[in-house]
């Protein structure tokens, strides 16, 4: 089990490791991005103390009293207990053009908070620092998608590798392999769009990057930074998908069966789900749309 671990011995800044240095800090981010994709695609019951914990103190960080909390089986039984709350474009709007005469929703404080954590992150990594996807310069060329031993050996900075190879590739198995799936099923059920969310386990990609440069000493977080990114690392670990209300905070548990293949042609072990990959505890299912009646479930 990956766990965020503090290191006081993390490297000073630096903005060009290359070689065979590169080479091995590369290799220990694969072991620690493979953790982190089995906690996104994990079949385990949910921790649910250690979830609702990491709840509790991300509603604090947005500044919100301690909500209650209804769990679920499946992100199809959610649906009845979330309507209407805030879509996507609707929490938008509300950003562009907030009404003083009407309170934000918490999804609103829960995804500021969330941004100024990444920001905040953002701020104290040391490997080749500015935009990792692009070459420094006037140009702004992007860097090349490379197999990873080849752009290292090409000169391609290991914080743009490690970007394309640990962020951008959890982030295509667990949000294009998995949750667009699941969301697709999820509009079918609801006949629009769905309410804000976050992803618990399938949250992993931004959270496994940034445990990453942890871990090879290519950042240090301050302790409020670093503190809160372990709540959000507990979370991917422990839950599934969670709805966070004014009141109420609806969570979900993890699926009972996943099935995935393999990504043809990537050099980064993505996956995706199967055809009929994902099933949940209540025996909801994307591909099917089924859900139990609740005295069954």
């Amino acid at each position: 089990m990956t766990a965020l671990q503090r290191r006081e011995d993390a490297a000073h800044p630096s903005a060009d490791i290359r070689g065979g240095k590169a080479l091995n800090l590369w290799r220990d981010a694969t072991g620690i991005r493979r953790t982190w994709l089995d906690h996104g695609l994990s079949t385990r019951p949910a921790d649910r103390l250690t979830a609702e914990r990491s709840l509790i103190a991300i509603y604090a960080k947005a500044g919100r009293p301690r909500p209650g909390f209804v769990w679920v089986d499946s992100p199809g039984r959610a649906m009845a207990l979330v309507a209407g709350r805030p879509t996507l474009q609707e929490l938008s709007g509300r950003l562009r053009d907030p009404d003083p005469h009407r309170p934000p929703p918490r999804a609103s404080d829960v995804a500021m908070a969330a941004s100024r954590l990444r920001a905040a992150l953002n701020a104290r990594v040391h490997a080749d620092p500015g935009v990792p996807k692009e070459r420094k310069g006037k140009s702004r060329e992007h860097w090349p998608p490379l197999p990873p031993l080849e752009a290292l050996n090409a000169g391609v900075p290991l914080g743009v590798v490690l970007r394309q190879g640990v962020h951008d590739s959890l982030h295509r198995s667990l949000a294009h392999g998995f949750r667009a799936h699941v969301l697709s099923g999820l509009r079918t059920l609801g006949g629009g769009p769905v309410p804000v969310c976050w992803y618990g386990q399938q949250d992993a990609a931004w959270i496994a990057y940034y445990d990453v440069l942890h871990r090879l000493g290519l950042a240090r977080f301050g302790p409020a930074e670093f503190e809160h990114l372990g709540h959000w690392a507990a979370l991917a670990r422990s839950c599934g998908w969670w709805w966070p209300g004014d009141d109420v905070c609806v969570v979900v548990e993890r699926p009972e069966l996943v099935r995935t293949e393999a990504v043809p042609g990537s050099w980064h072990d993505e996956v995706r789900l199967r055809p009929d990959g994902v099933r949940y505890r209540d025996g909801w299912s994307p591909a099917t749309g089924a859900l139990m009646d609740a005295a069954a479930a």
